[in-house]
């Protein structure tokens, strides 16, 4: 994973569905996806492979604790902090990139990536109580915040509240609605919305919402994909197609592959 000095888009939280990808648009995986490659093994189960892993751990940990050694004389270096980071990333040691990442955040509050990363870490080591303390900061400051929005919400349901996942995108969905000074993107937030209630197969309720974003903007093909994809869902292809290949039409080009790959 590559550290930058720029801000940068981190974070894709991932509600299930391809959807949630159409609203963030993009991003980086979460730091969870790391934990999912696999181990470099040979055919033969040669040593040479093994040993060429062990060198390069080796080499990884010299370098952490050389960043470690600067950080000890200046806590604030950010550039010893990212290449941490990075380092322990590329060591797949969740644990380890917590201090790093709270230390950025605390030094760049205005980059709610950093923020929205550690919380997205410590819901991935069970620290429910942390990672939600870190969404309500990003909320604070940005209530309509996509990303914490939507990494509240997965850490409401990961702990089987879907009702405080709902409410919490219905009260901003409402704050957007009547405070227009506010940055809140509701169609967006209706789309998380309708996608909970797609997954609590409460499909009346999902539809609703979806055609609620459809008729405020004939030209977002996202509630459109949304539709086919909560009717596909309830086995109603011959109502569904038409919808995904309208959602196919208005789709920007770096999405109509993905749609007719995989939908169509």
């Amino acid at each position: 994973m590559t550290i930058d000095r720029k801000r940068n888009r981190w974070v894709y939280i991932v509600l299930g569905l391809m959807l949630f990808s159409l609203i963030i648009f993009s991003g980086l995986p979460l730091v969870s996806t790391m934990m999912q490659q696999s181990p470099i093994v040979s055919e033969d189960n040669s040593k040479p492979v093994v040993a060429i892993a062990e060198q390069e751990e080796a080499k990884l940990e010299a370098e952490a604790i050389g960043y470690q050694k600067i950080l000890a004389k200046e806590p604030n270096n950010e550039t010893a902090l990212r290449e941490l980071l990075k380092v322990r990333l590329q060591q797949q040691d969740v644990n380890q990139t917590v201090d790093p990442l709270e230390k950025l955040a605390q030094l760049h509050p205005e980059q709610t990536e950093y923020t929205v990363l550690l919380a997205q870490t410590k819901q991935y080591l069970e620290d429910y109580e942390g990672a939600a303390a870190a969404y309500k900061s990003v909320l604070a400051a940005s209530p309509g915040n996509i990303m914490a929005l939507g990494g509240l919400a997965n850490l409401f349901l990961t702990q089987n509240l879907p009702t405080k996942a709902i409410a919490l995108l219905q009260n901003t969905i409402d704050q957007g609605k009547t405070e227009s000074d506010l940055d809140i993107d509701v169609s967006s937030i209706q789309l998380l919305l309708g996608e909970i209630y797609t997954q609590q197969e409460d499909y009346e309720e999902a539809l609703t919402v979806f055609d609620e974003v459809a008729a405020a903007d004939k030209t977002d093909f996202r509630p459109i994909l949304a539709q086919g994809l909560v009717l596909q869902k309830q086995g109603k292809d011959d109502v569904a197609k038409p919808l995904i290949r309208k959602a196919y039409e208005l789709a920007p080009p770096d999405f109509k592959d993905e749609i007719k790959n995989n939908y169509l």
